[in-house]
């Protein structure tokens, strides 16, 4: 399952997706990821939450959405345990591709989410109007 939090700067969005991964704990039978582009919501976390810059590992920040579907796929290959797995930043994270040009990756991520039984959840900073359709349809 895929679903995207989204909205303009400054609207709630990462505060609603930290929310979501902390409620999460209580629900989800596996492991909770959170991935940013960096440490600044480390603290806001529960403990059990595994938090996961990816700013520190080079070529993922900024990369395409290939390369960030990459460093997915890798996660979930070593260590079957992950069940949710919650992205903010998406868009900084795949800065190299358009989101008009992530068609691809959605359709691959929905693949993944299957095959790996792991649940995602994106924070994308666009405003709702202006997602393409293949986003849209995994708005919360």
């Amino acid at each position: 399952m895929i679903q995207v939090i989204a909205g303009n700067k400054g609207s709630g969005k990462t505060k609603r997706l930290i929310d979501i991964t902390n409620e999460a704990l209580k629900q989800e039978h596996g492991l909770v990821v959170f991935i940013d582009d960096d440490k600044r919501y480390m603290y806001d976390l529960r403990h059990e939450v595994r938090f996961v810059d990816a700013g520190e590992y080079e070529g993922v920040r900024g990369a395409t959405a290939e390369v960030f579907l990459g460093f997915l796929s890798g996660m979930l290959s070593v260590n079957f345990d992950i069940s949710l797995i919650c992205v903010d930043a998406f868009l900084k994270l795949i800065k190299s591709t358009p989101l008009e040009e992530t068609e691809k990756f959605f359709a691959a991520l929905d693949t993944l989410s299957q095959h790996s039984k792991c649940s995602f959840i994106l924070n994308v900073s666009c405003d709702i109007e202006q997602l393409p359709p293949f986003v849209a349809q995994y708005v919360i």
